[in-house]
């Protein structure tokens, strides 16, 4: 996934797996790339192993408990998406015979190797979230000014390119302006890079709008394949971890709305019952069995709702 593999994650018990030597440890993904050639030869360039955890992570803490099927559920659902875009995509393989080892297959891709952008590119085609922040102190996001008399869930006239910085893992990604992106990249890539997150918003927007689902934001990456120079899109796609799903048939302006995500842990770990302060340096609680069970379900209905398949 990057030519320049990232420093300084997680401390983890990501798999030992034959064949891969792990590098790399994000909030919710493990990095591995080939202990021999003989992967390289056999998917025919350089290449990197994603394995999607069923790790959570909620105000910059990644916490103790996990959410059974999570890492499937985000490796199914972005391949699902990858299928339905019309952009160069970093996948390589996903299957053990196409050379995924079979104690991760399902959780797994087989990625092509990216220099990584250090932009995430985020589009927006309504107002909530730390985008609805902004407006209500200055009635713009990411200094791109809006009409008056916005509010919460407010679908925007046409969707905005609101790109944020990378951060290490454990601090916030911070909000920058086109301007930025451009000072960072260059004037080419970062119309490029608008271009290509806004039309990936549009048409997923469409697809999940089909089935009853509104797209508020999603979150993508962007590289160069190192093989060819092409801007790849990378990382995942359209998930539940990386875009705000809600229900379109209890869709209402003017309140925060139901997600289809990790509401349920935000939830709870802010309530009394958890007796956890955000704001403190103590890691969060444990997460009762319930709040487990009610986020799966989420993310497997959201995936279910989406892509028409059953999770098995």
């Amino acid at each position: 996934m990057t030519d320049s593999l990232p420093t300084g994650g997680l401390e983890t018990e990501a798999p030992q797996l034959p064949g891969w030597t792990h590098v790399y440890s994000g909030k919710v993904r493990d990095l591995y790339v080939p202990a021999d050639e003989s992967i390289t030869e056999k998917v025919g360039q350089e290449c990197v192993l994603v394995v999607a955890s069923d790790r959570i992570s909620a105000y910059d803490h990644v916490l103790s408990s996990e959410i059974p099927d999570k890492g499937r559920v985000l490796t199914q659902l972005s391949l699902w998406w990858f299928d339905q875009l019309d952009v160069e995509h970093h996948v390589l393989a996903s299957t053990v015979e196409g050379g995924v080892p079979a104690e991760v297959e399902g959780r797994a891709m087989i990625c092509k190797k990216l220099d990584m952008f250090p932009v995430e590119c985020i589009a927006r085609g309504y107002l909530t979230g730390s985008g609805l922040a902004e407006y209500k102190a200055s009635g713009t996001v990411c200094d791109i000014p809006l009409p008056e008399g916005l509010v919460d869930g407010s679908r925007l006239e046409k969707a905005l390119f609101t790109p944020s910085a990378k951060a290490e893992v454990g601090e916030h990604d911070e909000n920058i302006t086109y301007d930025d992106v451009v000072a960072m990249v260059g004037d080419d890539i970062a119309a490029r890079l608008s271009e290509l997150t806004l039309k990936i918003y549009t048409r997923a927007e469409e697809i999940a709008r089909e089935r009853g689902i509104i797209l508020a934001d999603t979150k993508v990456e962007f590289g160069i394949d190192a093989a060819t120079g092409v801007i790849t899109l990378g990382d995942e796609v359209l998930t539940p971890d990386s875009s705000r799903f809600w229900d379109a048939s209890t869709y209402a302006p003017g309140q925060s709305q139901p997600s289809y995500d990790k509401q349920y842990v935000r939830d709870w770990l802010t309530s009394a019952e958890s007796g956890w302060d955000k704001s403190s340096d103590t890691p969060p609680p444990a997460l009762p069995a319930d709040v487990v069970e009610r986020t799966r379900a989420r993310y497997v209905e959201a995936y279910e709702k989406l892509t028409g398949r059953t999770f098995a």
